[in-house]
Order: structure tokens, then sequence, then C-alpha cells
């Protein structure tokens, strides 16, 4: 091409200053315009039609959250159903598993839900309402921080829908727990260092360790990376001094935020360590909280225990990411890469800083507790900022003008090829979850379908507590506000101060409910205050037991139930269902603690 030939495509144009040096390019002055006036039209609209994706994503969750009176997020039958303390204080008296989940909750978390019900917001509402509002956070700071990195609107476009896609296809946005906290104050991080503010980082950090505060370590340890530079041979030290600035203030608020947490003494410590872990089945393969497996794959790259590279590879645009590398080191082929700007560095240390932490987190196992929550949360964003990047340059390259010898009519087959693979891709971004999958969003809801169970129990006293091992028990302190004495939901065994105490508590439920003793029955109600006892209507079965891989993690009592079972002895409570149950459902019935505790001839 001549130095000052000028060809002519049908959607786009290239202007060659010479043939190593690009002027200015566009592939189509709509859809790739350069930034270079923060108010131009090209960006709001871009921005808006952003945020006008995320606020359809929300809505459309909004169908299944107020689709009936008694739905709630999975995660949010843990994190926040003690949070119906903040408007009723009688609510959950003495019960550790409120008291557990109340303990873990970060400050700031605790402190946003305690204010809304202080002015009359119930936390469930709330957790349901919350997603809609961060998605539309994250999506702002997604598109400010893929135009940095690559001063295109459409990149930013392109970007935060994949990323809004990402997060409405799995459960941590939608939750309203902390973890869906941490996309927009990461991104907000991300945004603010490359735009060199002090204030907006320093902010952003504080903001993480009152959400999240175990990736304010993340943070800090991208901030000492960026001291150091990387284009030499050698690593050396920056000579710039704002960069220890940066550096030395963010670790200050990093300190000063998690601080409250070193000194804080729980009820529950200590954290559960590797050895004990390894000897519960709970950690094994079929547990509640699978991570020692077998598999090496899985080991590192999935699960609790990897960087979770299956959950950031979605939807399918975002495998394009990975091409970035490889397309940066050819310019000649890829005009478009010349104009990705320096600040791509910060997001490279930031994936650094949490490839650090998983390792430490593995080190250190379970002390930072879980390994893959220092990778998989940024790479989900780094991986949807760089397959944007990506289509972003493919869509450049096959508008570039090329002198296509073959025609259509009028109509060069180049131009048309251009058009259908724009289309393909565009179908692709915004149909995808759509079409193909059969739940989008993903919103892990759970419906309770016992009304008449909940509104017995919202009836009982507020200190009722109630012993089941169904799994409709998980559903009864969000559903009737009133506490059980263990459910499957509820059995982390991170903290052994509490699991100790949870795991007694589960092996002597297991012992009673399927002991032909009265006795037996009788001592265990007295032990744990328990006054209903919530039962399946189907006979207690061995099978019952051996099939189900949450009781069998409690061992030895669940082995002694299966053997008293095939050995004839019927459980003692199924003759009582008739003198002692008050209130039957379709599969379940409940039984008044305190007729069991009566001489069977005062029944």
């Amino acid at each position: 091409m001549s130095r000052d030939k000028k060809v002519h495509c049908a959607t786009g144009r290239l202007y060659f200053e010479n043939a190593t040096q690009l002027k200015t390019m566009r592939f189509d002055q709509f859809l790739a315009e350069t930034i270079t006036d923060k108010s131009s039209n090209t960006i709001r609209f871009w921005l808006i039609l952003s945020l006008l994706v995320a606020t359809l994503y929300g809505v459309l969750a909004f169908q299944s959250a107020f689709s009936s009176e008694y739905v709630v997020q999975d995660d949010a039958r843990q994190h926040i159903f003690w949070m119906r303390r903040f408007l009723d204080p009688a609510l959950f008296p003495n019960d550790i598993i409120a008291d557990y989940f109340q303990s873990v909750a970060p400050l700031g978390y605790r402190a946003l839900y305690h204010f809304m019900a202080g002015i009359g917001i119930d936390p469930i509402v709330l957790s349901k309402v919350l997603p809609l509002v961060l998605g539309l956070v994250t999506t702002g700071y997604c598109f400010g921080v893929a135009v940095q990195l690559l001063p295109i609107p459409l990149t930013g476009f392109i970007a935060s829908v994949l990323l809004n896609q990402n997060l409405w296809m799995q459960d941590g946005l939608i939750s309203g727990t902390p973890k869906a906290f941490i996309y927009p104050i990461l991104l907000a991080f991300l945004y603010y260092r490359m735009r060199q503010s002090l204030i907006g980082t320093g902010i952003a950090i504080a903001l993480l360790g009152l959400f999240y505060p175990s990736l304010v370590l993340v943070c800090a340890v991208f901030l000492i990376l960026q001291l150091w530079r990387f284009n030499r041979k050698i690593p050396y030290l920056s000579q710039n001094r704002r960069d220890y600035w940066f550096c030395f203030t963010g670790l200050a608020v990093a300190f000063a935020v998690l601080l409250p947490y070193a000194i804080s003494l729980s009820e529950f410590a200590p954290v559960i360590t590797a050895a004990q872990a390894k000897d519960l089945p709970d950690f094994l393969s079929q547990g509640r909280t699978r991570f020692f497996v077998n598999d090496a794959w899985s080991f590192w790259f999935n699960g609790r225990s990897g960087i979770r590279i299956d959950t950031a590879l979605a939807p399918p645009l975002s495998y394009l990411g990975l091409l970035l590398p490889v397309m940066l080191r050819f310019p000649s082929r890829f005009p478009l890469a010349k104009q990705v700007t320096g600040k791509m560095g910060v997001l490279v240390k930031f994936l650094l800083a949490s490839a650090i932490l998983f390792l430490a987190a593995h080190v250190l196992l379970f002390k930072l507790h879980l390994p893959s929550r220092y990778t998989q949360h940024s790479l989900r964003i780094a991986i949807a900022l760089a397959a944007a990047i990506v289509i972003t340059l493919i869509l450049d390259r096959v508008f570039a003008c090329r002198d296509a010898p073959w025609r259509v009519s009028t109509v060069k087959l180049g131009s048309v090829w251009a058009l259908g693979l724009t289309s393909v891709i565009g179908i692709t971004l915004l149909g995808y979850p759509h079409l193909v999958l059969n739940t989008f969003p993903w919103t892990a809801y759970i419906s309770g379908n016992v009304p008449t169970l909940y509104e017995f129990f919202q009836q009982q006293p507020k200190d009722s507590k109630i012993a089941s091992l169904v799994e409709e028990a998980n559903n009864l302190p969000t559903f009737a506000q009133r506490s059980i004495l263990v459910g499957r939901e509820y059995a982390i065994p991170y903290h052994w101060g509490y699991y100790r105490q949870f795991r007694q508590r589960m092996s002597d439920l297991i012992e009673a409910q399927y002991s032909s003793d009265l006795a037996i029955v009788q001592e265990f109600i007295q032990k744990y205050g328990i006054d209903f006892w919530l039962l399946p209507t189907a006979p207690l079965t061995a099978e019952s037991i051996a099939n189900d891989s949450w009781l069998m993690q409690y061992q030895p009592a669940a082995n002694q139930a299966i053997a008293q079972l095939e050995a004839g002895k019927q459980p003692i409570l199924a003759s009582l269902s008739s003198d002692c149950a008050v209130l039957e459902t379709p599969g379940l019935m409940v039984l008044e603690a305190e007729c069991i505790l009566k001489p069977r001839r005062d029944r």
C-alpha cells in the first residue's frame, strides 16, 4: 500500500500515514470511535446501553424473587435469615446457628442491613433488590475500566455485557450476601488505580474491607507489586514517588480496615486445620463442602481448592479472552492493538497478586479460608475485559479495507463477510443466555412449598426450637423465623468451635430419631430444649439414611441407626405420631416434644 493511498470500505476506513505508522484508524465511526471527549454522544450511548442490559437482567430476576411470599435465595438462607433480629430482637434466642452466621458477617455488610432494617426494610426483601443496584454499579465501573484499557466505547459495552452474563449465570451477585459486593468494589479499585486517584483507591480498599475483607489482602499485595517494574531483564523498583504514596497509603488503609477482624476474639474459634479437615468426611469428594479430591485438574483449577477457571469462562465468548496475549504480539495483523494502553499492566499485576494469595491460602490452609476466593473473582473480571478487547480487535480486522477481487453485484464479498461476522458476534453476545440456557438469570431461588407449616411455627413462641433431619427444615429459620437444632444448609465446617458443636448435635439427633428407646428420645429433648420434632410421614428406613450422603457424614451415628433398622428395631417416634402429632401436611408431620416427655398414660 502506497504512502498516500486512501482505501474505502463499505462500513469503515483506514488512513495510513506510511507503511509502519498508523495515524487514524476507525473500522466504523459509530461502532469503534476512539474516545477523545468524555462527554461524547458515542460513549454516553454505549454506557447507557450497557446499563439497560444490566437493568434487564435484574428485572428478569425480580420475576422469581417476588413470585410468591415464600421465596429466598439459597445462600441468603445462611447469611441473611438471622438479620430478622434487627426487626425483632426476640427472635432466635440462644441459637448457635444464628449466632455463628452473625459473627462471621463483615462489618459493613452487617451495618448496611441493620440501617435498612431500621427504616423498616425487611432484610430478605433488601437481599432481592440489592442485586439490581449492585449490577448497575458493577456495569458502570466495568465499562470505565474497559475503556481505559482500550479507549473504544464498544469495548466497554462488550465487557460489561460479558461480565453481567457471567454474574447472572452464577449465584454470587444474586445472593445479596457479602460476595455480591465483590464486583462493584473490585472494579472500583481497578478503575481508580488506573486513573491514579489516591482517594478513590483508598475508599475502594476500605469498602472491600467492610464487605469482603479477605480480598483486601489481594489489593495489598497488588500495591506492593506496583512498586516494581518488569520491562527489563531484572525487575527494579519504581523511581516514581507517587507510586510509593499509593502503596503506603493503600497499605495503611488496608491495615486499619483489617485490624478489627484481627484483634476480635470469636467464640467459634479456632479455624479448622488442614489435618482436621482431612479426617472429616465433609471435606472429601462426596462431602457437603468437598475440598480434597483425587483429580489433580479439579483440585487446582475447579472447585473450592482451585482457581475456578470453569466459572470464569462463561459465556462461551469469554474463551476469546485467552487469545489476547497472542493477538497483542501481532499488531501488524491487528492494528487496533496499538491502542491498547499501558494500563493493561495494572490488570496483569492484579492477577499476579491474586495468584500469590491463592498459593498462600494453600500453604496456610484454612487460615486464609478458601484458596478459590482469591482468584475466581479477579479471573471473571479479567477474562471479560480481555474477551471484549479481543472481539473489538477481530471486528476491526474484518472491517479493515482489503481489495477483494470477488463481487456480488456491486458489493464486495469482504464487506458481506464483515457484516455477517459482526451479526453472528452480536447475536451470540446478546442472545446466548436467552436462546440457549433454560434458566437465565440463574437465581438459585428456593420456593417454600409448605405455607401451612411456616404459618403454624410463626404462631408458636419465639424461643421455640425444632429438631429435624428433613430438607424442609432448612427453610424454617427464614420462612417461619424459628430456630432449628441443625440443618444441612448450616453445616459449615470452617470454624471448629462452631462445627464441633454442630456435629455433636447431628450425631445426637440421628441417634434419638432412629432409637427404639423412649428414654433416649426424652433425654435428647431435655438436653437441647426441643419444642417440636419435624418428621417425614414416610416410614423411617435404613435406605433413607444410606442414600443420604449428608447423613452418612456423621459416623458412627448413621451406621448405628442403619444397623438398628435392619435388625427390625423401629424408631419409637413412629409409634408416637398418633398421640403427639399437632400438624400434618403432605409428606410431613410435627410432633410436640412436651407430649413425648409425658408418660404414656397421660397422653
